[in-house]
């Protein structure tokens, strides 16, 4: 269902290799149906004419097909058509991570009522084996956090601006001349993409239905090149991460930029590529790197799934990855984090300033550990401060600010950003 990027590679690599999928699995998988929205578009792959249609009831009600591949993206009505799917007693792949994020744990359920595999490696992180890995190799461990750059779009942005000061705008168009940005980019720019997938691993991780609303999300759209520079004299990098962690009895999820030390792994991704890392109590630290995106990756993502239904259709042991099992955990607001943060602002070039400044955080008890004054415009009489904090608490931090930014002496709180350590 969905013949667009992924989907043509999806069926050109079943036609190419048809024969050779039959030797390894002893089973001969043939593609009966596509479903499209446009019969007379022109294509790149060599689809014949009959297999497609417009009509999904041909593959939804069909009882000739086996296994079902929705590569359609979208809300809806790709969670329709999985649901009627599962109902149907079809096996399911999915690439859809909007989907499995927001209806996840309840399709999941479905198909263990219908005695059905459903599938969803592709979901996340590209060719990255994630899912499988937190639904069974790492099932044993009690995971502490999920930290990762799982948009490839935002870290080629980011990439840009840090490696050779590319302002946002023209990291941005770049990365769409080159076909990591969508033409609307918002999802990958604004976190929505991020905070999917995030969602997805956090529900599997901590076995508590974390939906996508739970989880705070920035975008990266407010950064600006100078963030880098002072941030690289801080020796810190500066990464869009998605980060999920277990705080006693309630979890964190969060998306948004960060400054990372420049001798951390993450700090160290770069491009379009995705890195997650996963703390567990047995396994410790464990990073998994690879390309999160593009048409290769996710086509491997989903032809792994594919091949592991067709390994396994015969099989008694069909049963799903459990996403109903709720440990009870509650969800933390932002303003609950302690952390370290980076300041920039615009303020007056006149002595007293910083005074002011530090006066406002020390009443929330905010203690400064590093402060850097750049960029004195003397025809205009401002400067920029940069501050960072030891750490503090989300909601004392905000409420500095606010009164900071009332102060005659600043012109801006220009940017905000939590450092990772």
């Amino acid at each position: 269902m969905g013949l667009g990027v992924v989907g043509g590679g999806v069926a050109s690599h079943l036609f190419k290799y048809v024969d050779s999928i039959e030797r390894q699995f002893g089973t001969r998988v043939v593609i009966k149906k596509i479903l499209v929205r446009d019969l007379s578009k022109t294509r790149g792959e060599i689809i014949p004419d009959y297999l497609l249609t417009t009509n999904p009831e041909e593959i939804l009600r069909s009882r000739e097909l086996d296994i079902i591949v929705e590569v359609m993206g979208g809300e809806q009505p790709a969670a329709t058509y999985l649901s009627d799917a599962l109902n149907s007693g079809k096996h399911v792949v999915t690439a859809n991570k909007e989907v499995m994020a927001k209806f996840g744990s309840s399709l999941l359920e479905l198909a263990n009522r219908n005695r059905v595999r459903l599938l969803f490696e592709a979901s996340v992180g590209g060719a990255i084996p994630i899912i499988g890995n937190l639904s069974n190799d790492l099932s044993a461990n009690n995971v502490n956090s999920i930290r990762g750059i799982i948009n490839g779009t935002s870290n080629y942005i980011l990439t840009r601006m840090s490696g050779d000061q590319v302002e946002f705008g023209k990291a941005l168009e770049e990365a769409q001349q080159q076909g990591y940005a969508e033409t609307d980019p918002t999802n990958d720019i604004e976190g929505t993409d991020a905070v999917y997938k995030l969602s997805i691993m956090s529900t599997l991780a901590f076995h508590t239905v974390v939906n996508p609303n739970d989880v705070y999300c920035e975008g990266i759209t407010q950064l600006q090149t100078q963030d880098f520079r002072y941030a690289d004299e801080l020796g810190y990098a500066i990464k869009s991460l998605g980060i999920a962690s277990l705080d006693g009895s309630s979890i964190q999820a969060r998306v948004h930029p960060v400054l990372l030390p420049k001798e951390h792994m993450l700090a160290k991704v770069d491009g379009v590529y995705n890195a997650i890392e996963i703390e567990g109590d047995l396994c410790g630290q464990v990073l998994f790197h690879g390309r999160g995106a593009g048409r290769e990756p996710t086509t491997s993502a989903v032809l792994g799934d594919l091949f592991e239904i067709v390994r396994t259709i015969n099989s008694c042991d069909l049963q799903n990855a459990a996403l109903d099992i709720d440990l009870g955990l509650a969800i933390q607001s932002i303003d609950d984090l302690e952390s370290k943060y980076y300041l920039r602002l615009n303020v007056s070039d006149q002595s007293g300033v910083l005074g002011q400044i530090a006066m406002i955080l020390g009443e929330e008890d905010i203690s400064l550990a590093e402060v850097l004054q750049k960029d004195t415009n003397v025809l205009a009489g401002t400067a920029e401060i940069v501050i960072t904090t030891h750490p503090a608490f989300e909601v004392a931090l905000q409420r500095s600010l606010d009164k900071i930014s009332q102060l005659d002496v600043v012109h801006e709180v220009s940017s905000l950003l939590r450092i990772e350590d």
